[in-house]
């Protein structure tokens, strides 16, 4: 049981990677700009936690707050990955004969709610309110880490 989530925390590190690519690659073809989603849940949850962000002379808006909610924002997306990939590591060896295809998709919409559902149950985003198109741009930011993820348990795991 170790072994297995093991193997499949570091498949969810090479998805996470392949997630990241695949994102900054957008970005740096049409020039848009990082989401601030993930910082926004990152200080949501600071903020109902009472931790205080903010420098001693800064305010919550300055400059210090501002990057620990970039850095934990960024931290927060290692921790989706890596726990999705952590337990297909311990439920994989019980799905039988699925295809690594079926996989990487059941991995990316995983991957997708572990965003998701947070931004949605803290109040940053509304789901309810994206047309179709973002619905499915955010499936393909996510679909290359399923995909990536389930190819890298299986050649970690005959390589074991």
């Amino acid at each position: 049981m170790i072994r297995e989530a093991l193997i499949g925390a570091a498949a969810g590190a090479v998805g996470t990677v392949a997630l990241n690519a695949t994102t900054y690659a957008d970005m740096a073809l049409r020039g848009r700009a990082a989401s601030s989603v993930p910082s926004e849940i990152a200080a949501t949850l600071a903020e109902k936690a009472g931790i205080d962000l903010s420098a001693a002379d800064e305010g919550p808006e300055g400059e210090t707050a501002q990057n620990r909610k970039s850095g934990l924002g960024a931290l927060s997306g290692y921790v989706v990955g890596l726990g999705a990939g952590t337990a297909y590591g311990l439920v994989r060896p019980h799905l039988g004969d699925v295809s690594i295809p079926l996989a990487g998709l059941g991995l990316a919409l995983v991957a997708m709610a572990g965003a998701d559902v947070p931004a949605a149950t803290l109040g940053v985003v509304d789901p309810t309110t994206w047309p179709p198109s973002t619905w499915m741009m955010d499936l393909g930011f996510h679909l290359p880490y399923g995909l990536v993820t389930a190819v890298a348990y299986e050649a970690f795991n005959v390589a074991s």
